[in-house]
């Protein structure tokens, strides 16, 4: 995986630390860091810095909320926490 396949937005699954197995979604990036939320533990106020190594992409980018973070328009953490709940959902019943 390449930090540029990357986008602001894009749902990641955590693959290593105490936060392993979870969906976060991508708000900012870096030189090899990325700054995750999902809108309950870990706030659009003070993301989670992760190694880039230490993530997966799930393929799938949150445009509405990606397209209001572009814009500068204020996006709540309960939209955040809605919409990685929905994508946990199709997550799983895919998987059934």
């Amino acid at each position: 995986m390449n930090e540029y396949d990357i986008r602001i937005g894009s749902v990641v699954l955590s693959k290593q630390g105490r936060d392993k197995g979870n969906y976060f979604m991508v708000v900012s990036k870096g030189k090899d860091v990325v700054y995750l939320v999902d809108g309950g533990a870990r706030k659009l106020n003070a993301p989670k810095k992760k190694n880039i190594k230490h993530i997966s992409q799930s393929g799938t980018v949150l445009s509405v909320i990606a397209d209001k973070l572009a814009t500068g328009k204020k996006v709540f953490d309960s939209e955040v926490k809605s919409a990685l709940r929905q994508f946990n959902q199709q997550q799983s019943e895919i998987g059934d």
